[in-house]
C-alpha cells in the first residue's frame, strides 16, 4: 500500500485510537480494542482487517484467540509523529492506566530514549552546550565532542553509520524534542551498560535505576 493510502487509513479516529491503545507494546484481542475505541466488535474487526492489510498491525494466534499488535518499530515512530499533530486519541481507560503513565516517563522510541526523561536530557545537553539544534538535527559542539567521549560514546564510529546522526525527534507525549538517531541510540545503550536504565527485550518501558536517578541528577540536573 502506498504512502497516500496509508495516511488515509490513519486519518480515521477509530483506527488511530486502536493503534494508540497498542503503543505500549502490548498485544490485545479485538474485543479489548473495540472497547477502548468505543466501537462495536463488528466495526473494530473491519478496521483491524484494513490495518493488517496495510502492514500496520500483525495478528498472533494463541489457540482459538487472536491478538493484535503493532507491526514494527517504524510504525510506532510514524504514529508518534502523527500524534504530535493530532493529539492523543480518546480512549476508554484500562485497568492498567498506570502502565501508560510509566511510558510517559521513560520508554523507547525505536532504539532511543523517549518520554519525559528524554526531553529533559535533550534540554540538559543543550544547556550544557554539548549539542545545538540546527534545522531538523542536533549538532555536537566542541565541548560536546570531549564530554561524550568521557561518557564513553564513540562519536567517530557513530558518524560512520548509514543513518541519521543526531535527529531531532518530537516526543508525542511531551510535545517537545528528544534526541534520536545514532547518538540517541548510543546514549540509551551506554545508560544500560552503566545500569542507569533497564529494559526488558520486547518491552518499550524503560526503568530508571536508583543509580540512574542519582547520576542523571548529578550530571545533568534531571530530577525524576
Amino acid at each position: 500500500m502506498d504512502k497516500a493510502n496509508t495516511m488515509a487509513l490513519l486519518a480515521v479516529p477509530t483506527r488511530m485510537a486502536m493503534l494508540f491503545a497498542l503503543m505500549d507494546g502490548s498485544a490485545l484481542p479485538a474485543s479489548e480494542l473495540a472497547y477502548r475505541a468505543s466501537v462495536s466488535p463488528q466495526t473494530a474487526s473491519h478496521h483491524l482487517a484494513l490495518l493488517i492489510e496495510a502492514h500496520l498491525l500483525v495478528v498472533e494466534r494463541c489457540l482459538r484467540y487472536r491478538y493484535y499488535r503493532i507491526a514494527s518499530p517504524a510504525v510506532v515512530e510514524a504514529i508518534e509523529s502523527l500524534l504530535v499533530i493530532s493529539g492523543q486519541p480518546a480512549l476508554k481507560e484500562r485497568a492498567d492506566h498506570s502502565q501508560l503513565e510509566r511510558l510517559r516517563l521513560a520508554r523507547t522510541c525505536y532504539d532511543h530514549l523517549a518520554g519525559r526523561i528524554a526531553v529533559s536530557l535533550a534540554d540538559a545537553l543543550q544547556k550544557k552546550d554539548w549539542i545545538v539544534l540546527e534545522g531538523r538535527d542536533f549538532q555536537v559542539t566542541e565541548r560536546g565532542e570531549s564530554a561524550f567521549n568521557k561518557l564513553g560514546i564513540d562519536l567517530p564510529m557513530l558518524r560512520k553509520q548509514q543513518r541519521l546522526f543526531a535527529r531531532r525527534c518530537i516526543d508525542w507525549s511531551e510535545r517537545r524534542p528528544h534526541l534520536g538517531g545514532a547518538l540517541g541510540a548510543a546514549l540509551l545503550a551506554r545508560f544500560q551498560e552503566m545500569d542507569w536504565v533497564r529494559k526488558k527485550t520486547g518491552d518499550r518501558q524503560v526503568h530508571i535505576s536508583s543509580k540512574g536517578q542519582q547520576e542523571l541528577w548529578k550530571r545533568f540536573g534531571i530530577d525524576l
